[in-house]
C-alpha cells in the first residue's frame, strides 16, 4: 500500500532532518549491506584455511600433532567457509560480487588513461 501524501511529506522531514542532524551515521547506514557480516567471516575462513594449511605442511616433519592441529584450523575455516555461503546465499554472493566488480572497473580504467 503506497503511503498517502501527508505521510509522504512527513518522512521527507523526518530524512531531511536526519541529514543535517547526523550525516556520519546517513552515510554509514547507506554504504551498510546485510551481507557484512557474513563476508567478513568469508574472509577470516580464507585467512584461517590458508594459515591451517600452512601450518599443516610447515610442521609435518617436526611432529604429528601439530601438523593435525593445522588440519583441523583448516577444516573448521571451511566449515565456516560453507556455512557463510550459505548464510549469504545466491542474492548476496551476487551483490558481493558486483561490488567487487564496481571497485575494481575504476582501477582498470586508469591504466588506459595514462596510455593516451
Amino acid at each position: 500500500m503506497p503511503l498517502s501524501e501527508n505521510e509522504q511529506n512527513i518522512l521527507d522531514e523526518i530524512e531531511r532532518h536526519l541529514h543535517q542532524t547526523d550525516p556520519e551515521l546517513v552515510r554509514e547506514v547507506g554504504e551498510t549491506t546485510v551481507y557484512g557480516h557474513a563476508l567478513s567471516s568469508l574472509r577470516w575462513s580464507v585467512v584461517g584455511l590458508i594459515a591451517g594449511l600452512a601450518l599443516m605442511l610447515g610442521t609435518l616433519q617436526i611432529h604429528f600433532l601439530v601438523a593435525f592441529g593445522g588440519f583441523l584450523l583448516m577444516l573448521l575455516s571451511g566449515m565456516g567457509l560453507e556455512r557463510n555461503f550459505r548464510l549469504m546465499g545466491r542474492a548476496g554472493l551476487n551483490q558481493v560480487s558486483s561490488a567487487i566488480r564496481a571497485n575494481s572497473a575504476p582501477a582498470e580504467a586508469e591504466p588506459e588513461a595514462a596510455d593516451e
